[in-house]
């Protein structure tokens, strides 16, 4: 798939940057925005942020591509609950606040960008661990419940997005384990070559999107094109 205008969040992080930085070098005009850097700025927990960022985005015309490239696990010197009794208020309300309100509040302000003439997609990170159903290991309650939020309202999104641009699909996607800060306290116990980096996580990413399209909408896949269940 071709793109010719994109719109990457979260691209001053290290996958968000590669995936801004290859899309540029495939010829794509790419609208980097970041909380701490990019060409606009954009805050997830400010929604007055997010729409004046997609109005700066569609200032000079439609989208092909949308891409949200945040997440959060854990604050600094924390970790994802290992047992119900580190079940803690506010890191729940964190992580849903940045992995499930924020790209739905992206979606409520860029969905409305896409082509309606030509193939668009919207995607967002999500986690393998926000699996219902092959959640066979528990902890990690908050980022594993937010995950499996986030492609809930993926699913909702693509039924709408559906009826209002039908050439158009959004999707969740799994990016392996990437070598950035969020995965840093976990690496050792990643297997040896599944530990990617940022460069090599986002050429899967892009290569996935790549053969998507409106059918798989509503899907999360992983950066191997395996589609992830429920």
């Amino acid at each position: 798939m071709t793109w010719r205008r994109a719109a990457v969040i979260g691209a001053s992080g290290g996958i968000g940057a590669a995936i801004a930085d290859r899309l540029e070098a495939d010829g794509v005009e790419v609208i980097r925005l970041g909380r701490s850097g990019g060409d606009v700025k954009i805050d997830l927990e400010d929604e007055t942020s997010i729409a004046e960022a997609a109005a700066k985005a569609g200032e000079s015309g439609p989208l092909d591509l949308v891409f949200v490239a945040t997440g959060f696990l854990h604050e600094e010197g924390s970790g994802p609950e290992k047992d119900w009794r580190h079940l803690d208020a506010e890191n729940l309300a964190r992580n849903f606040a940045i992995n499930v309100t924020g790209p739905a509040l992206v979606a409520k302000h860029f969905l409305p960008l896409l082509s309606d003439e030509r193939r668009a997609g919207f995607a967002a990170l999500s986690a393998r661990v926000g699996s219902i159903s092959d959640n066979r290991l528990g902890g990690w309650y908050a980022y594993r419940a937010s995950k499996a939020a986030l492609n809930m309202m993926i699913r909702s999104l693509s039924i709408e997005l559906a009826r209002k641009k039908p050439e158009a699909f959004c999707v969740g996607l799994h990016p392996g384990t990437v070598d950035t800060r969020l995965s840093q306290p976990f690496q050792r116990n990643v297997p040896e070559g599944k530990l990617f980096t940022p460069d090599h996580s986002a050429a899967r990413l892009l290569e996935v999107l790549d053969g998507l399209g409106p059918t798989d909408s509503g899907k999360c896949f992983a950066y191997d094109g395996e589609e992830i269940p429920a």
